[in-house]
């Protein structure tokens, strides 16, 4: 295998003739519509011009050629409007953010060394036909870097295409299986079929498979036109007879102009490495530390061996496909050795269904390198069952060729969200085949990367390979027309599938290098890596539901929902709908004149829980029964009626945990969420009675006590709160006390907690007067003692901020990096939330990653002690666990013990346990 190209070196050794053009609108355009809105440090929109740097690195990492340049478009109006005045009259301006970052980009080519040319009046397409021509009568090369379609009329000996996305050439073969003609008769094509796009008129109702029968028929444009009496067909006779002229117009229109005067001469396209200070400076002052990384650019110019983007591969293996289609043991045994040699494998999975608990297998992805991978069908419906050759193999056959392979702890088999793809292998109904040892893509984005983008395999593609995966409603169609995957026809699985699998290999090459560097190693292999096993265990398992007592729970809530319906109807004086916030907003704020209403932006009263809960601080009863009404009208369909429907065959709900979507470490649960049953209403715990240990077992709950506070006064290291904690006092009443003297009611202690942990959240004096129903000027002087009392505390608060304004992230207790997005915002609103949540992220990051180590180290210990207790659920700081009935104690201590020992804070760690044949009592 040969290295990859380094940007920063020069090309050395024997080098042809070669240039390379690259269009550079459509790297504009690819990157500003695959990237998310990102801004620099002085606040510009840059997602195009990042994007742009990365696929113009890569590309010139991949590449070596003697001459490059990158071609821009100027002014829309050029020498065609004086042709046809419509030209294009239908393209709408571009996107206000991406206006200011055209500049930018060519700045960008600059810095990379790359030559760029652009010349007012003629399109970029015209310059590259004309370089074209005149390298090639040079007696050069020529390879232009688009895929778009008007330049595919270049394409002849010396000149070629190369599609950025496919990484694929486009030769004459190429063209003439998009348009049916060769390169030379495409303009004629584009002619008569017209485009849209561009507001080429052509001819009405023909398209680009007519023109091209038309055309070779005839043998030319002029001479179908001059024949076009001939044609039999009277529709197409006439359409060609009627529109002859616009025909001729479209033609020189789409016309390329090979002989534009050349703005700058072939001898200044020469190709050369970038200096590695000024492209240093340039991403440096925009904020690209990735890209800064991944060209061996972080010690200010100093280039370093650039680190390939994929690995060590040869260019020609950084396509994406073709891929193979595996149909037989002998090919398959061959994939095995191939993997086996390697040592490391792409895997991914094909199945029916997105709950891993129910899916089947239709199929499975593997990729031995870059570039080459395959995909086994195994229950694809629809084929031919006359075929001379087997279309795919017997489930069972491939999975015991497949099963040492996925065994063998020789070779890393690397997946993105882990979790969903074991599951799948390890049910019995697909072959229940034992994966190990495994990556997983997904958690190392994550563990690097957490609330600075998404962490789905598509998204991390478009970002770090500048490559946007096929979409799977391209594979399977949309809406109606949608079919299952197993119903997709093998060349389309095979392109999508495989895919899927070489993307993940590749991501791999490129997330995990970062690991060591960027402090977060620890944080995947410790934690992250390790959940995974964890929560698969533990989805599996799930939890036993009693559906006669949610049964029971949910006619108790409908009665509730009904006399308090009539309680509200009376209230306000007439019926109406109470699910309808524009009729309560009416008997509010118009009938009843309540003060203090706002509108929202369709002129409505604003109705939502923050409005009432105003309005009832007030002291009207009617938005108290409505809140009330509607926590009980949430409640029952969102937990009551909706678990009812996810109870399995085996009586128990299985949630699914997402491991990758808050930006602080926290998991979340879907189908069911099982994370938001309020815990101390009367309602939640109705709820959670429903939730019930097996025969003969126990639940058992262990949950850490005030976590966050806890990080809090070890982050801040305030001494009273140190001294608190370690005496076990109640650090609600020690804060009252502290704060406002004298002996501390229940009243004081309900205003202490608001505080306590309204500091941790970063809320300001308006938003604790509002919870605590004072002025914003009597919060603000109960902030300032507050600080004044614990003055470690503000330093902490300011501390994080600065380092969320100098790094874009805070970390932390145990240096895991959350990346805080719009802390460098120019808008106040947007900045206020960055900084708060920069504040709280520690807190919150820092209690995620104490639980999760306790996940990981407590399956171990309950295996050493004896026990066979299962881990059921996490929620926030809570484990709940099922044991058998005489082991119950023995675990409760257990997860105590281990729970309270992950972690060496300034404070202690306490953990509340109990028991109980339900949640409820077990809380």
């Amino acid at each position: 295998m040969s290295e990859a190209l380094s940007i920063l070196e020069p090309v050395t050794g024997p080098v042809d003739r070669h240039l390379i053009l690259v269009d550079g609108s459509g790297y504009i355009f690819r990157a500003f519509h695959a990237l998310p809105p990102m801004t620099n440090p002085a606040g510009v929109p840059v997602n195009a011009v990042f994007g742009f740097c990365n696929m113009l690195g890569q590309f010139l990492q991949k590449h070596a050629a003697s001459h490059i340049a990158v071609v821009f478009d100027t002014a829309r109006v050029t020498f065609r409007n004086a042709i046809y005045d419509l030209y294009k009259a239908n393209r709408t301006d571009p996107p206000p953010e991406l206006v200011p970052q055209f500049s930018l980009i060519r700045d960008a080519t600059d810095a990379f060394g790359v030559a760029r040319v652009e010349l007012d009046g003629f399109e970029a397409d015209d310059l590259i036909a004309t370089y074209a021509r005149l390298f090639v009568e040079d007696g050069g090369r020529v390879t232009i870097v688009s895929s778009d379609k008007d330049l595919m009329q270049l394409v002849r000996d010396g000149v070629q295409m190369l599609d950025p996305i496919k990484q694929k050439p486009i030769g004459a073969a190429e063209v003439m299986e998009k348009f049916g003609v060769a390169p030379d008769k495409v303009a004629e094509v584009q002619a008569l079929a017209g485009d849209p796009t561009d507001n080429v008129p052509g001819v009405p109702g023909i398209g680009v498979k007519t023109a091209a029968q038309l055309l070779t028929e005839f043998g030319g444009l002029e001479a179908l036109l001059a024949g076009a009496h001939t044609i039999k067909q009277p529709k197409r006779r006439e359409v060609l007879m009627t529109h002859a002229e616009a025909a001729r117009i479209s033609l020189r229109l789409v016309t390329l102009d090979a002989h534009v005067p050349p703005p700058a001469g072939i001898e200044t396209l020469l190709a050369r490495p970038p200096e590695p200070a000024r492209l240093s400076g340039f991403l440096r002052h925009h904020g690209f530390r990735t890209t800064l990384h991944r060209f061996g650019l972080e010690d200010g110019g100093t280039p370093r061996a650039a680190a390939p983007v994929l690995g060590e591969v040869s260019p020609d293996a950084l396509g994406f496909g073709p891929y193979l289609t595996i149909t037989t043991a002998e090919a398959l045994r061959e994939v095995v050795e191939e993997a086996t040699i390697a040592g490391i494998i792409g895997l991914d999975t094909e199945t029916d269904s997105l709950d891993a608990l129910a899916a089947n297998l239709v199929g499975i992805s593997l990729a031995t390198a870059p570039g080459r991978a395959c995909y086994l069908p195994l229950r694809h419906t629809g084929l031919d069952p006359l075929s001379p050759k087997p279309d795919q193999m017997d489930p069972a056959e491939a999975i015991e060729i497949l099963r040492p392979l996925f065994r063998d702890p020789s070779v890393l088999k690397i997946l993105h969200n882990a979790k969903y793809d074991l599951t799948v292998l390890g049910r019995a109904e697909n072959g229940a085949v034992e994966v190990t040892p495994i990556g997983d893509t997904m958690m190392v984005s994550y563990s690097l990367d957490a609330g600075r983008h998404g962490h789905g395999m598509d998204e991390l593609s478009i970002r770090h390979l500048t490559h946007r995966p096929i979409p799977y409603d391209e594979a399977t169609g949309t809406g109606r027309a949608r079919i299952p995957f197993s119903a997709v026809a093998l060349d389309k699985a095979t392109a999508y599938a495989a895919e899927d699998a070489d993307v993940t290999l590749r991501l791999w090459h490129v997330l995990t290098p970062r690991l060591r560097p960027e402090a977060a190693l620890a944080t995947y292999e410790l934690i992250e890596r390790r959940m995974v096993g964890v929560l698969k265990a533990m989805e599996a398992a799930g939890i036993k539901v009693d559906g006669v007592e949610l049964s029971r729970i949910g006619n108790d809530f409908g009665v509730a929902m009904a006399g308090l319906e009539t309680e509200i109807h009376v209230l306000a004086g007439r019926p109406f709908n109470l699910g309808s916030p524009k009729q309560l907003g009416e008997i509010l704020f118009d009938e009843q004149g309540l003060r203090g209403g706002k509108r929202t932006k369709t002129g409505a009263w604003s109705t939502d829980a923050a409005a009432l809960e105003e309005l009832a601080a007030q002291g009207h009863a009617l938005p108290v029964k409505i809140l009330e009404w509607r926590q009980y009208a949430k409640l029952k369909s969102t937990y009551v009626d909706a678990l009812a429907a996810q109870i399995a065959g085996d009586g128990r709900v299985h949630t699914d945990f997402s491991m990758a979507i808050t930006s602080t470490g926290r998991l979340s649960s879907t189908e069911p969420n099982l994370q938001n049953i309020p815990i101390r209403t009367e309602a939640g715990a109705r709820i959670r009675r429903a939730f019930v240990a097996a025969p003969g077992h126990m639940l058992v709950a262990a949950d850490y006590s005030q976590i966050e506070l806890r990080l809090l006064a070890h982050l801040a290291d305030v001494p009273t709160l140190r001294e608190a904690f370690a005496n076990d006092e109640d650090i609600h009443s020690r804060t009252a006390a502290d704060i406002f003297g004298g002996p501390v009611d229940k009243e004081a202690r309900r205003r202490a907690k608001t505080i306590n942990f309204g500091i941790i959240y970063g809320m300001g004096a308006f938003g604790l007067g509002a919870r605590l129903g004072i002025s914003a000027g009597e919060a603000r002087g109960i902030i300032d003692a507050y600080f004044a009392r614990y003055p470690g505390i503000r330093d902490e608060m300011d501390r994080l901020k600065k380092e969320a304004k100098e790094h874009g992230f805070v970390r932390t207790p145990f240096g895991r990096r959350i990346w805080i997005e719009g802390i460098d915002s120019k808008i106040q609103g947007i900045r206020g939330n960055a900084e708060r949540a920069a504040i709280n992220a520690p807190f919150q990051g820092g209690a995620a990653e104490i639980i999760k180590r306790a996940m990981v180290r407590i399956p171990r210990a309950l295996a050493e002690a004896g026990l066979s207790a299962r881990m059921l659920l996490q929620v926030h700081d809570e484990l709940l666990f099922e044991a058998p009935i005489e082991e119950a104690a023995a675990t409760a201590e257990l997860a105590r013990r281990v729970m309270e020992g992950v972690a060496t804070l300034r404070v202690p760690l306490k953990v509340e346990v109990g028991t109980g044949a339900n949640w409820a009592e077990a809380h």
